[in-house]
């Protein structure tokens, strides 16, 4: 089958269209015949090599989302899910390929009137915006601030933020026509990537959610409110500096809290209920999923190239 593997940790010329048997799905999980990818953040961060202490190799075939339907199971799992269209979570990769295994208990059925494209940019993104503003303990009526708010994940912590309560949600983006579009998903004020560019916004907040981490994260701490809550879900930027902790104890006083989070952490049986309830609601058009562009298989490192210049608002998709 054809796949894109990573022959070479840094820029997307690193990666290459290969050939490669068709894997066996082992005990608990499924082969999933793909019909979508979709190409995230992580996948960008473990292919520049952002990830190499997480023991990423050579020859590692990034792709953690995929949509298509079931060719075969391994043991014991129901054989009554051959056949079926699903959205299936691969793992840290695995994705980028005409076929993919996943675990099982990472599958779940298409319903109707949800296409695969909606699927791949909803499944992953939805409950980490979902159980994201829960872990920052946000109700309605507080101020929230979207770090990083152009892709999927950040377009649908806006749209539930919004859906919410929220009393002002702010992003910060890099164009004002990027601005405009989550203007039209929910966000009340658009910011530039330093967190300023808007004199009606808030000076403060009380839940920052941020996607982006890197060398900038420590300034955002003088934007939470007393009591208020950051909460890092996505490090697109990169880790942030050894001593950034040391911003937020200068503000001792005003009882501010840090976090991270990963669904990892999460009850499979609360991401599935979470995540079925999202995509019936996106099947009703209760909720907004972008595509920016879909590409073949074979131009996944334009794909990234994209990604890294920072042009992507929503996600890239990939058929094979």
């Amino acid at each position: 089958m054809k796949a894109v593997a990573i022959r070479a940790f840094g820029g997307p010329e690193g990666m290459a269209v290969v050939d490669l048997p068709v894997p066996v799905p082992a005990a608990g999980q499924v082969l999933v015949a793909t019909e979508t990818i979709g190409v995230s953040g992580a996948d960008v961060a473990i292919r520049s090599g952002a990830l190499a202490s997480y023991g990423f190799q050579e020859g590692h075939v990034p792709g953690g989302e995929v949509v298509g339907t079931v060719t075969a199971v391994g043991a014991g799992v129901d054989a009554s899910w051959t056949g079926r269209r699903v959205w299936a979570l691969t793992g840290v990769g695995g994705g980028y390929a005409e076929q993919a295994t996943a675990p099982v208990h990472d599958v779940l059925p298409l319903p109707e009137g949800l296409s695969a494209l909606d699927a791949v940019t909803l499944g992953s993104a939805g409950v980490v915006a979902h159980f994201g503003l829960a872990h920052a303990h946000f109700t309605a009526g507080e101020k929230v601030l979207v770090r990083g708010a152009a892709g999927s994940l950040g377009i649908m912590t806006v749209q539930l933020a919004a859906r919410g309560g929220a009393a002002a949600v702010a992003v910060t983006t890099s164009s004002a026509v990027r601005g405009e579009r989550l203007r039209g998903l929910g966000a009340t004020h658009v910011l530039d990537r330093s967190g300023r560019g808007d004199a009606d916004a808030p000076e403060s907040f009380d839940v920052i959610l941020d996607i982006v981490a890197g060398a900038e994260l420590p300034s955002f701490f003088s934007r939470l409110a007393p009591n208020g809550r950051m909460v890092v879900v996505g490090a697109v930027a990169g880790q942030p500096p050894a001593d950034f902790g040391t911003q937020l104890m200068a503000s001792f006083q005003k009882s501010m809290s840090f976090a991270t989070f990963s669904a990892a952490t999460v009850p499979e049986a609360d991401l599935r209920a979470v995540r079925a309830e999202q995509f019936a609601a996106a099947g009703r058009g209760e909720f907004e999923t972008v595509v920016h562009e879909v590409l073949p298989l074979d131009q996944a490192a334009s794909a990234h190239r994209k990604m890294d210049a920072g042009e992507v608002f929503g996600r890239i998709v990939l058929t094979p």
